[in-house]
């Protein structure tokens, strides 16, 4: 599972930046007229910017304030009997369509901001809990005898050996997750939340490409962005030469 999580991490942004590059080079070439024409979508793109990044930080940070925690609880000695049922029904949750899981939550909490983010927050919260479970059960057991050997109780081996050692795989999760949010987060706009998906669904609507490819390249946009940041901070708070440290 850290393999593949590692592998995900690495192959995920590089796929998604090859095909996005590879369709707005089709459409472009096809329809060099359109490059004017995307300039013009500017300030629509400025006015939905702060809906659609209010919508992923919101969902995004429960995400996190959730996930992470979740993940460390399970991958307890003590918890043992519960990880595997709790990720399974994480699994069966994610396999549901963001669509299908919008639907319930708008049927349930009406139309607007909360329905989003509780389906946001849904759609989010499986990479991270896997990925914090995976990279923390993951730690090799020397540098565990070697911590509990120096003393260190349960809580200093968790901050000082096992997060520092979990982090790689633990960020492949939040990468993973904040990327499926902002690529969900447009399906927003079709109960009123706002964020690109008015530009793109308004589009769709009117058949105008033009519209649908600027908010498009907005999403897609950020979502890269986000990455390459969450991939700076990883490289700044993970360890040169990850060492077990003294309690």
């Amino acid at each position: 599972m850290r393999a593949a999580a590692l592998n995900g991490r690495l192959a995920g942004p590089a796929l998604l930046a090859g095909l996005i590059g590879l369709a707005v080079a089709a459409a472009l070439a096809v329809r060099p007229a359109w490059i004017g024409e995307l300039a013009t979508y500017g300030p629509d793109l400025r006015a939905l910017t702060a809906g659609h990044l209010l919508l992923v930080g919101i969902s995004a940070g429960l995400a996190i304030a959730t996930g992470l925690p979740l993940g460390i609880l399970l991958s307890r000695p003590g918890a043992a009997r519960l990880a595997e049922p709790v990720m399974q029904v994480l699994n069966v949750g994610a396999t549901v369509p963001t669509l299908a899981v919008l639907a319930l939550s708008m049927s349930v909490l009406g139309i607007g901001l909360l329905p989003a983010l509780l389906t946001l927050w849904l759609a989010t919260l499986l990479p991270i809990v896997r990925n914090t479970y995976a990279g923390l059960r993951g730690v090799p057991a020397p540098l565990l005898d070697a911590a509990d050997g120096m003393g260190m109780t349960a809580a200093g081996r968790l901050r000082r050996v096992e997060l520092p050692n979990a982090a790689p795989v633990i960020f492949a999760g939040l990468r993973t997750a904040v990327t499926v949010n902002i690529g969900a987060a447009p399906l927003a706009s079709l109960i009123g939340a706002g964020g690109f998906g008015d530009l793109i669904f308004a589009g769709i609507q009117l058949y105008d490409p033009v519209m649908m490819l600027a908010g498009a390249l907005a999403t897609a946009a950020l979502a890269l962005a986000t990455d390459g940041f969450l991939a700076a901070l990883q490289r700044a708070s993970t360890p040169r030469g990850l060492r077990l440290r003294g309690a």
